[in-house]
């Protein structure tokens, strides 16, 4: 270990080759609303004064100590160490002001606050002018992540750190990343991501600015073009052909782009970025081991209701039909979380459905070889075309700390058109076209959301999940054709629609309930039920058949969440009249028993099931020679040509 004044970019070995200095990561103070409300993302200031004055570099203004082991300045030293080529590790960090002592961390799975590095702490002298101090690495066996903490004299400023690594230059590999977006009338989200991207990627210094080149897919042609197209963005109107249409466009012009891409990076349209995670995955793609040069690297989904929580990276199947995030979900300011995130693993061999895990596309790198030999997403509109791609494709996953977007989380954004009609048509499809998710029951699962939804009285969106259905039942040479986008504008117009709470608390008066008091924690609440009263409610499905109990309900009602996953059973019993309520975006409805709906749905529902089970194999059959028609280019460039007329 020492301290450097400069450091030599290169020097050649024995064999004659040259070892590089390559960099791995920046240290961020800024960029981020997020890092702003939780600047615990990014530093712990036991006591003193830490400002932000950029991206790049922070303020102490007395004397203080500064810790750095947190989710975006910890070095993630054993995924560099496993997916990569890079040898020793290395800080490069720029300081003006008084005397400090840098002391190296650690932290591993057992790790609540940082470990020092006995013997690692160095002394930087008072400096009035910038001053670079670059420190090898002290590693240590275990740790998961590795950073530093500095104790101050008094005020200083340190700028432009960063962690860096030696590798051989033939260890390089060479990467065009692409960034394919696909947007419907977001343009709020484009202009400021495209901005971002411009200022902190495409016009600095950075190794990734040269070779890098951003594709938006706009699919409501709503978007100016002209403001937008520069030498490495370009803006691509496209036919509303959803997510998976989209995304195909996006990975046909990555593979026609001069030069082509090695590697395409798929973003939904609704987040908002971190730039220097787009510079964390380009140098991670350059010093790739030979046994991960095809896998997936999926970012991290980040909260925008909460920023320091991350909700998901990676996702699995269940072997009910269910999409499951695969790791527990973690405060990002909570070191331990932060561990837990580089090093969780699935429990496969206690329960083997974890094994069918895949990359959501709101990020989610991929390389060009593997597009060019697996093919294009199949034609779904929207929900499950990541999911089935990566089990169709079968990768090593990827995650690092520091790479992610934010995202709406799911409880903001539950479309019963999406959940019900899209992910019951769409899974049956992935799995019968290209064997995704074999573990997996999905008429199971749609036949519990039939019954939930029953339960509940929600009998529009009950029926979205028998449509799906029975949209499935039509046949693979019915979504060949661009049907898809009027189908999910059905869904949504046959959707609950809900009104805004204003409207609904005079309604609810009438009824006796006064929705102005009401909190998340009394909407939550559930009711208590015997083993007997449970097994009536799933034999009678909550009354609406078998029996006749139409006095004992008369005027009873009951408020619960809105959301279609919410099973308040207890609530829900021997009442007539639901009042439901989205609190998270403010409206509600109000629904009554109607067995005669019921008894459409259910009925429609039992046919469509007959159906399925008598003709699986000949339906799945029929699907599945036509994976490879899907899956071409051929195919959606015509495909996208026909939504175009």
């Amino acid at each position: 270990m020492g301290i450097y004044a400069i450091l030599p970019s290169c020097t050649r070995n024995f064999f004659g080759w040259f070892s590089m200095h390559f960099k791995l990561a920046n240290l961020i103070f800024n960029g981020s609303d997020a890092m702003l409300q939780y600047p615990l993302l990014c530093y712990r200031a036991t006591e003193g004064l830490v400002i932000p004055t950029s991206n790049d570099a922070i303020e102490i203004m007395k004397s203080t100590n500064v810790d750095f082991t947190t989710y975006f300045n910890a070095l993630s030293i054993n995924k560099w160490r496993k997916y990569t080529t890079a040898k020793a590790f290395y800080l490069h960090i720029e300081y003006c002001g008084s005397a400090l002592t840098l002391q190296q961390t650690y932290a591993n799975n057992y790790s609540w606050i940082p470990s020092t590095i006995d013997g690692s702490a160095v002394s930087l002298q008072r400096s009035d002018e910038w001053s670079t101090a670059e420190i090898e690495l002290s590693l240590c066996e275990g740790e998961i992540l590795h950073a530093f903490n500095i104790s101050t004299e008094g005020p200083v400023n340190i700028r432009n750190a960063y962690y860096y690594c030696d590798c051989e230059e033939l260890d390089i590999h060479p990467v065009e990343l692409a960034l394919a977006t696909t947007t419907f009338k977001k343009e709020d989200y484009i202009v400021r991501n495209v901005s971002l991207l411009q200022k902190n990627i495409i016009d600095s210094d950075e190794e990734i600015a040269d070779h890098f080149h951003v594709h938006i897919i706009d699919n409501g042609r709503s978007l100016n073009s002209a403001n937008l197209d520069s030498s490495r963005v370009t803006v691509h109107p496209n036919p509303n052909v959803g997510g998976s249409g989209g995304f195909a466009r996006g990975m046909i012009e990555s593979l026609e782009q001069n030069p082509k891409a090695t590697h395409v990076l798929l973003m939904d349209d609704d987040v908002e970025v971190l730039p220097e995670s787009f510079i964390r995955t380009f140098n991670l793609l350059s010093l790739l081991k030979e046994e991960y040069a095809e896998a997936f690297l999926s970012g991290a989904m980040m909260s925008l209701e909460e920023p320091n929580l991350r909700t998901e990276d990676l996702g699995f199947f269940t072997a009910k039909g269910t999409f499951s995030p695969l790791k527990p979900a973690g405060y990002m300011t909570s070191l331990h979380d932060v561990v837990e995130t580089e090093i969780y693993k699935a429990p496969t061999g206690l329960y083997e459905d974890t094994a069918q895990q895949y990359a959501g596309w709101w990020y989610c790198v991929i390389p060009t070889a593997t597009i060019e030999r697996e093919g294009l997403p199949l034609p779904l509109f929207v929900r499950s075309d990541d999911a089935e791609y990566a089990l169709r494709c079968k990768p090593k996953f990827m995650s690092m700390n520091g790479i992610c977007v934010w995202h709406n989380s799911f409880k903001f954004k539950y479309s019963a058109a999406v959940e019900r009609y899209q992910v019951s048509r769409n899974t049956l499809i992935s799995q019968a076209t290209t064997g995704a998710a074999p573990l997996s029951d999905f008429l199971y699962e749609i036949r519990r959301e039939v019954e939930l939804d029953l339960k509940k009285f929600n009998y529009d969106e009950a029926a979205l999940a028998v449509k799906g259905l029975e949209d499935f039942l039509r046949g693979p040479e019915w979504i060949s054709h661009p049907v898809a986008e009027s189908r999910f504008m059905a869904a949504n117009r046959e959707r609950e629609q809900l009104i805004p709470i204003e409207q609904l608390i005079p309604q609810a008066l009438e009824l006796g309930v006064d929705l102005t008091q009401l909190t998340f924690g009394n909407l939550s609440l559930g009711g208590d039920r015997s083993r007997l009263q449970a097994f009536k409610d799933y034999l009678t499905i909550n009354g609406h058949r078998f029996v006749n109990d139409s006095a004992k309900r008369n005027g009873r009602v009951a408020v619960i969440d809105a959301a279609g996953w919410v099973y308040p059973a207890g609530k829900i019993r021997d009442v007539d009249t639901l009042i439901v309520v989205d609190m998270p975006n403010k409206k509600g409805a109000i629904r009554h028993m109607d067995k005669k709906r019921f008894k459409e749905v259910w009925s429609r529902f039992r046919k469509a099931e007959k159906e399925f089970k008598r003709n699986k194999d000949k339906i799945y059959t029929e699907y599945a020679s036509y994976r490879d028609v899907f899956t071409s280019i051929d195919f959606w460039k015509q495909y996208l040509k026909e939504a175009s007329e």
